[in-house]
Order: structure tokens, then sequence, then C-alpha cells
């Protein structure tokens, strides 16, 4: 939920992002999703990196890209407009190479009442990620902390650098996470770990968050390389059957709220639907005929 870095090394990389450009430097053409008159965003960056791939980049690099409601409401409407666009079969999430996302902006957020944050349900819009139907894989470099790591977590494939570090220091702050941090990571690294860093605040690397668990894998070394890594996923995830995606990421989430006798009924149920589509029939008829299947999403 918070940012927390070191104060010295905060300034430190807030004066070298404000000396440079916003847009990272692996950098892809900007394409609105519909018309010239489509939103107009200032806290992200959108484009299209392929046909069927949407990039969104966090762009607050004086901020270490914290995490603001106005951000928030800027994410959530570009990331929904992507999933009730049929073009597009996956998305891709990343901010920049100092900084995935530092943590929950506490400018914001210092001053605010106990009233205040319960009446106007602060935090709450941040799960409207969780609830999309495309995939959205996370590209992760530099911090990821609080609100940051929330955020990753809440993509569906997580991709990092070697240089990202993640953690939940909301505890140096007087709080505890808020965006979902302690139930998500409890859920992928179990209680002990989840303990440590929740009660320790301590960051943890990127090789210490691959054999956690955390990340699907940690990419080659060079600037950009995970969004690179990551957009080529989405390309081959892009590629597939829309509706076997979703009907695939549906019941991979369903694994987290049921038990195993009714997750694997419920898999049954939707593999057996499956088999009205369309796409089932070309994707096994392709397979039968040794040819590439031509898929229409139907």
């Amino acid at each position: 939920m918070a940012s927390y870095i070191p104060r010295t090394a905060f300034f430190s990389f807030a004066l070298k992002a404000s000396s440079r450009p916003a847009v990272a430097r692996y950098s892809l053409p900007r394409v609105r999703f519909m018309s010239s008159e489509g939103p107009q965003y200032e806290n992200i960056l959108v484009s299209r990196p392929d046909p069927g791939v949407v990039l969104v980049q966090l762009n607050r690099p004086k901020a270490l890209n914290a995490l603001s409601s106005a951000l928030f409401k800027e994410l959530n409407e570009a990331l929904s407009i992507a999933d009730q666009d049929d073009s597009v079969g996956a998305m891709v999430l990343t901010g920049s190479e100092k900084a995935f996302a530092a943590g929950a902006d506490i400018k914001e957020m210092k001053d605010k009442t106990f009233a205040d944050a319960y009446k106007n349900k602060f935090l709450e819009s941040w799960g409207e990620i969780a609830r999309l139907r495309k995939p959205v894989i996370a590209a992760v470099s530099g911090y990821a902390l609080g609100g940051g790591c929330e955020l990753a977590l809440m993509c569906d494939i997580v991709l990092a650098s070697p240089t990202a570090k993640f953690g939940q220091p909301e505890i140096n702050l007087g709080v505890i996470p808020g965006g979902g941090g302690s139930q998500r990571l409890a859920q992928v690294i179990g209680k002990s770990r989840t303990m440590e860093l929740v009660l320790t605040g301590r960051n943890i690397t990127a090789k210490e968050a691959e054999n956690w668990g955390i990340v699907s894998r940690v990419v080659g070394e060079g600037e950009g390389q995970v969004v690179k890594d990551a957009v080529e996923m989405a390309k081959v995830i892009a590629s597939k059957s829309q509706v076997a995606v979703q009907a695939g990421k549906e019941v991979v989430n369903a694994a987290y709220e049921l038990t195993l006798a009714e997750g694997l009924r419920f898999e049954r149920r939707i593999f057996h639907g499956l088999f009205a589509t369309n796409d089932q029939k070309e994707g096994m008829a392709a397979f039968a005929e040794k040819r590439k299947p031509n898929f229409t999403h139907s």
C-alpha cells in the first residue's frame, strides 16, 4: 500500500528521474484504443506493440510511479477499455527501470481520517484489476513495494528483471497493507513468509521472489528486457482462442476460492462448455490436419 524507500535513495532516484524524459527508453508507439477523441491520460502511457496486445506504462517518474487515486482511476479505465476491445487478447502492465511502483502516494494518504477512508472506500477500486477477464502480465523492474507489490500480485503473470525488489514495508509507516498484500501473499507464499514481510517490512530480491513463487520467472539482464519478454508472452497468449484463454484464467482463479472437489467439478464443466465453441472445433480440426488454427474467438 505505502511507499517506503530510504530518504536519501528516494531523492537520489527522484533527481535522476526528473532529468529524464517521461517515457521509458523502451518506448512503443502510442495507439489510442478508439478514436482521437478517446481518453487522454496524465499518469499512464498506452500503446499497442502488437495488434492483439495493449501495453500500459505507469508514468509518474518523479514520484517513482507512486500510486495515487488519479493514477489508479486512469489505470482502471485503460485496462477496462482493453478488456472490452475484441481485438485485444492480453495486456502488459509496467513502470520504469527504477520503479514498477514504489508504493501508494503517501502525500495523498498522510492526512486522511478514518471516516474519510471508510466512507469513500479508499483503495477499494484497486480490486477492479483482478476482475478483468483477459490476462494481465506485470513486467517489473526496480522497486515494487507496498502498493506496487500489491499491484503486481493483482496481475495474472509476473515477470521480473534482475533489478526488481518486492516488499510490503507499510509497518515502517505505522500501518499495514491495505490493497490486498497480506491476503494475496499468504495465498502465494504461505503464512510464515507473509508474516515476515508484513511484520518486518523487509524487501526481497527478484531471485527470492522467484524462489517463493511471487514471480513466474526472472528474465535476462538488459534495460527494457522484461517488457520485451512480457510483450512476447502477451503476443503468444493473444494468438490463442480468447474464449479458451478467458476460461483458463477463470478456472485457475477459482482454485483460490473453491475446495479441490468443487474446483475439479467447476473445471470439468467449463471444459465441457468449450465443446460448444467454434474455436474448439477449429483447434482440434487444425491439429488433426497438421495446420495452424484460425481462431475466430467464438
